[in-house]
């Protein structure tokens, strides 16, 4: 009898544990590609480890569908909160795409003019020698500057929108509008300015309506350090010897349609069917969605509603963007002939570009050889 209550245990136990196991949400794979899987693991697993990452998200999708999603490492070292795939994550610029969609979205129902000035939204805001178009601050051909080191720093709380614009609005364009590509920050906190003030609703009230409540992005949101966040990571950043310690407190809401929004790797990959894959945006948007930002004298920038438009080796186009913030960096990359999309976000500040991403996408693309054949 007593045996047989051993085994009874002991079966009990090993169920519990398998029972877990299959609860463990923190990792979603396809078997058919599980090789590839393990392969991008050990690469990802090496580079958090060799640059001291806490914690980060990846996610695949092939063919439209998702084959890998895991959260790796610690969301909080303190309290030792692991990563999951719905850990919120600051993206950095990647924003701008989430922003670019409301954008949009309001041409499409008539709220934005995109070759309406600034002065017809904002008629406060100081005329250039130019005038400037809201389309030119969509294709970062605005002319204005990029942040310096003091805005970039700025300690200030409880800064809106509208009121960040005072930092910038008396200073000259750095070039004539439309006559170059050149990315500044404070082209999308101006077009966030300009949506409150076209609409009457707060960025992250359009936020809610254009992308995340509509399309069930549960995992994106605008950051805000005096509000409690579920599921947000904490941040971390270098001190001057290089450490990783925590963050500074940064308010970024002033910021948000630029740089200032949490997501997930999920999200990310979720954010680019929209470009390739969703109705969500009507024909006519979807016929020009990618077409290269012209600019004068018959030039074009390489970008297209907030994507860098790549060329591999052989010539073949693909989509890129990565974002980097106080205590958090996020990467996209998007190969259309090939049906893959790659996101990465991490919480620790990232210095340089990543060329990771561009290894783990490798697994998954053919070989050459292949290609030949």
């Amino acid at each position: 009898m007593k045996r047989v209550i051993q085994v009874f245990i002991l079966f009990f136990v090993v169920v519990a544990l398998t029972n877990c196991k299959k609860a463990n949400n923190n990792i979603l794979y396809d078997k058919a590609y599980i090789d590839e899987i393990k392969e991008v693991r050990k690469e990802l697993s090496t580079y958090l480890r060799t640059n001291f990452i806490p914690g980060a998200q990846i996610a695949i999708a092939k063919n439209g569908k998702l084959i890998y999603s895991e959260g790796i490492g610690r969301a909080s070292t303190d309290l030792d909160v692991k990563v999951t795939r719905d850990t919120k994550f600051r993206i950095g610029d990647l924003s701008e795409i989430y922003t670019t969609i409301i954008y949009l979205k309001m041409v499409e129902d008539g709220t934005l003019n995109p070759d309406s000035t600034i002065q017809h939204y904002l008629p406060d805001f100081p005329e250039k020698r130019l005038p400037v178009t809201i389309k030119n601050l969509k294709n970062h051909t605005s002319g204005f500057r990029e942040m310096n080191n003091t805005e970039n720093n700025w300690q200030a709380t409880n800064i809106t929108l509208q009121k960040g614009l005072e930092t910038f609005q008396d200073d000259e364009l750095m070039a004539p509008p439309g006559e170059f590509h050149m990315e500044s920050r404070l082209n999308f906190n101006l077009l966030g300015a300009i949506m409150e003030k076209a609409s009457g609703k707060r960025f992250n009230e359009l936020l809610q309506e254009y992308v995340t409540d509509t399309l069930h992005f549960e995992s994106t949101c605008p950051d805000n350090p005096f509000s409690t966040i579920e599921g947000r990571t904490n941040f971390y950043d270098h001190n001057i010897i290089a450490q990783v310690v925590n963050a500074m407190t940064t308010d970024l809401r002033w910021r948000a349609p630029s740089e200032g929004l949490l997501s997930s790797a999920e999200d990310l990959v979720k954010l680019t069917d929209i470009y390739f894959n969703s109705d969500y945006l009507n024909d006519s948007t979807r016929a020009h969605l990618l077409d290269p930002v012209e600019l004068n004298n018959n030039q074009v920038a390489q970008f297209a509603n907030g994507w860098l438009i790549l060329r591999d080796r052989e010539g073949n186009v693909f989509y890129g963007r990565e974002g980097s913030v106080h205590g958090g960096s996020s990467s996209v990359l998007i190969y259309p002939k090939e049906e893959l999309v790659v996101a990465i976000t991490t919480n620790l500040t990232q210095e340089r570009s990543n060329s990771t991403i561009f290894k783990l996408a490798d697994i998954f693309l053919p070989k050459q050889e292949e290609s030949e054949e």
